[in-house]
């Protein structure tokens, strides 16, 4: 999966806080993801992370002019 840092990832499972959605803080063998509602932060591995992702929100670049 091309995950980069700064995505927003809908996952399966939801944080105990109730939301879903989690911020790409780090990516590498582990991902450090930052929850949306509540700011907590918590590093898994790559592969429980591919499989509990539902969605990836990019927001793209704007090229320089």
């Amino acid at each position: 999966m091309d995950i980069k840092l700064g995505d927003k990832l809908k996952m399966k499972k939801s944080h105990p806080c109730g939301c879903d959605i989690f911020e790409v803080v780090r990516v590498g063998m582990d991902f450090k993801l930052k929850c949306d509602k509540c700011g907590h932060i918590v590093m898994i591995p790559r592969a429980k992370a591919e499989k509990g992702i539902k969605s990836i929100h990019r927001e793209e670049e704007k090229p320089d002019v």
